[in-house]
């Protein structure tokens, strides 16, 4: 299973979940867990995902998945399992 680690962090406003698992769902990419909070009115979000199935290169998915987020006014970043695990050792 291929992982991917995506976040989403901004100001709360309606539909970015929806518009996030949209694209998800639209190509191919499974959501395996999902959290998210809203501390004053800033929202965060951090997902794990399957791109197993995905219909584009880890590349194309995170460069749209960044243009979604510029286009809905929250910054979206994804890393893949391997890197994020490197990064967050102690």
């Amino acid at each position: 299973m291929k992982k991917t680690i995506i976040t989403v962090v901004g100001k709360d406003t309606v539909g970015i979940i929806a518009k996030v698992c949209t694209y998800l769902a639209e190509n191919g990419i499974n959501i395996l867990d999902i959290s998210q909070t809203i501390v004053q009115g800033y929202f965060n979000m951090m997902m794990i995902v399957d791109t197993n199935q995905a219909t584009k290169s880890f590349g194309d998915m995170s460069d749209e998945l960044s243009g979604l987020g510029e286009k809905i006014g929250v910054v979206i970043k994804c890393q893949k399992e391997e890197i994020f695990d490197m990064m967050h050792r102690i």
